[in-house]
């Protein structure tokens, strides 16, 4: 995996053809890149998000993120009421309460997490928590 500027990449290396091939993850847009080493690779990443953004900069329009920081979770009824029940006990929001938490279990040893960090302080939107 590679990221530049928001842009998440997932790489193979292709045998037959000797080189390493990446493809930018998570977009309805395509965006590709080949190297024939290692040390092209990061280059070639780089090339062509920097392209894909100077086209749609020509075109007129925004282009497209891998990520909109929103999605949707079901959940059981009786989990959804002790989510809520333990935001409210850590005076969070249910969002901040969310965040936290999968901040936490996807960190890395020595991450500094500073969305975790943000969303420790007390709550922002009471109406959020429903």
């Amino acid at each position: 995996m590679m990221e530049y500027m928001g842009y998440i990449a997932n790489v193979v290396y292709d045998e037959s053809r000797g080189a390493i091939h990446g493809t930018a993850i998570s977009l309805r847009d395509v965006i590709t890149f080949e190297a024939e080493s290692v040390g092209e690779l990061e280059q070639a990443f780089h090339d062509s998000v920097d392209d894909y953004l100077e086209f749609s900069a020509e075109l007129g329009r925004e282009p497209e993120r891998s990520f909109s920081g929103k999605f949707n979770v079901r959940v059981p009824p009786d989990l959804h009421r002790r989510i809520v029940y333990r935001a409210e006990l850590d005076n969070m929001t249910m969002n901040s309460w969310f965040v936290r938490t999968l901040a936490s279990s996807v960190a890395k040893p020595g991450d500094t997490n500073e969305l975790a960090d943000w969303f420790e302080s007390p709550r922002r939107q009471a109406s959020s928590c429903a």
